[in-house]
């Protein structure tokens, strides 16, 4: 038996009935990452040392007779924006290069109470501003399915880690898709839940009112255990809903029948390459035969969505990110003579050119007379957008729609052009500017034979109808048991 050939579900089971121990899993995966990460780049570090030390910890609960939790023994991949303690935190930016967190994100917290193992911290576009994972400082992450070409972004290091076998769960954020969008690149299942469903206290903010914690999985059971035991309320984000979570994992037995999905217009137009096109034709003739009904409905405000996102998301990131002066933590300027020159010479030095564009971005539209023009015209048309999704839940429960307009492209093709690398998520920003609940599952491949997507947004809470779609779907297909080249064998 190939450990690394188990879902975290039978990882937990037969760990729990101790067939196996948490230590032999953890080290199965340990040997995976040392074999396969040195092409797909997925980790910044590797927690051999804590991950095993977890491990024989769930291995003694075990022995004691003790119950064991949803996830015991299971080994998960971090994305590096998200504090667990005595580990460092970097965002993917020489700024915060050496910072060691010394507490646990909420996430984190409660992924050790339920017996999960940290394998490693995963790498990023810098504090999650990109679709690519080009924008790292340290280096670029590959996809597994070939490795001239990118594996999304932001949270590409999570998706490859996870597309690749080198962790069975990986944690990402997801901003404007950046869980979604690299879940659709590499060919795994990725969810961004309902705004203010996952605590996000102890994850380093780029945009507040978007930013939101999701699972990565192999298949759409993994993914509903996983959020299952992160999601709930948390009296230290103020942004988190206080109500009760449901067990997701009845829903993947719930069918689809008497389901109406819509198919926005917008989203099935020029831009769209034929191929993934294809893919979403043939994924909805599936569900169609599974018993759900398609109605096709308009979200006006659509083409002005990703104008909307990159007015609010730098404005916020230009606040959040003014925390790192050099005085408190991260890169220090040593040769500055004044304060000024210390805040000035730390953020040139500890900035990649992509947040500093964003950066700038955000000051400008939050400058004393543009405010109003930019801003806060932003805001009011980011309501539009979420009205129009208001409007459309009122005749259907779900929308499907293409996570990305195409499949993943070469590393270096679009970083010249940065308008062109933003549109990388035009099916993605809607959901986050609105708040609701998205999953990205594989549904195809290219010619090229790299993984395309199929995106499933519900209402705000709606998660379980998500699932029941998307289980309904992949139960009639085989798209996720098609693993990448480089995890056979």
């Amino acid at each position: 038996m190939n450990l690394h050939e188990l879902s975290a579900r039978q990882i937990a089971e037969q760990v729990g009935a101790r067939k196996v121990s948490a230590e032999e899993v953890t080290n199965a995966f340990l040997a995976r990452i040392a074999a396969w990460d040195p092409r797909v780049k997925a980790f910044l570090s590797v927690l051999k040392d804590t991950a095993v030390a977890q491990a024989r910890a769930v291995d003694e609960q075990v022995r004691r007779g003790e119950k064991a939790g949803p996830l015991a023994g299971v080994p998960v991949a971090v994305k590096d924006n998200m504090c667990v303690r005595g580990t460092r935190t970097t965002c993917s930016s020489k700024i915060l290069e050496n910072f060691t967190a010394n507490y646990d994100a909420t996430v984190i917290a409660k992924l050790r109470a339920a017996g999960a193992v940290f394998i490693g911290k995963t790498n990023l576009d810098e504090f999650a501003m990109g679709s690519s994972t080009e924008n790292s400082a340290f280096f670029t992450t590959r996809n597994p399915w070939n490795t001239d070409y990118i594996p999304g972004g932001s949270s590409g290091g999570s998706a490859a880690a996870v597309a690749a076998r080198l962790a069975p769960l990986a944690l990402g954020s997801d901003t404007g898709g950046s869980i979604r969008q690299p879940a659709t690149c590499c060919g795994v299942v990725g969810m961004k839940p309902t705004y203010g469903l996952v605590s996000r206290f102890g994850l380093i903010a780029f945009a507040s009112s978007l930013d939101q914690i999701g699972p990565f999985a192999w298949n759409i059971a993994d993914a509903a255990a996983l959020l299952g035991v992160i999601a709930g309320h948390d009296p230290h984000d103020s942004t988190s809903v206080n109500r009760s979570v449901p067990d997701y994992l009845p829903a993947l037995t719930a069918g689809v029948k008497g389901l109406t999905a819509g198919l926005p217009e917008e989203y099935f137009r020029g831009g769209l390459d034929p191929e993934v096109e294809r893919a979403v034709e043939e994924s909805i003739r599936v569900l169609e035969k599974a018993g759900m009904r398609f109605e096709k409905i308009s979200l006006p405000h659509t083409d002005a969505a990703v104008s909307v996102y990159y007015i609010l998301a730098p404005s916020e990131a230009s606040a959040n990110l003014a925390r790192f002066d050099g005085v408190r933590y991260g890169t220090r300027a040593p040769e500055a003579t004044t304060l000024l020159e210390q805040y000035e010479l730390s953020r040139a030095r500890g900035f990649g050119p992509e947040v500093k564009r964003r950066i700038m971005l955000g000051t400008y539209a939050l400058s004393s007379g543009y405010y109003d023009a930019y801003y806060l015209k932003a805001q009011k048309v980011r309501t539009l957008i979420k009205r129009d999704f208001d409007d459309a839940f009122q005749k259907v429960d779900l929308i499907l729609t293409p996570t990305a307009p195409t499949p993943a492209f070469r590393i270096g093709e679009r970083t010249d052009d940065p308008l062109r690398m933003y549109l990388s998520d035009i099916f993605t920003i809607s959901c986050n500017l609105a708040g609701l609940p998205g999953l990205s599952m594989p549904c195809g491949f290219s010619s090229k034979g790299l993984p395309l997507g199929l995106q499933i947004l519900g209402k705000p809470f709606g998660e379980e109808q998500v699932f029941s779609a998307a289980a309904a779907y992949e139960q009639a297909t085989d798209w996720n048991r098609i693993p990448p080249e480089p995890s056979r064998g």
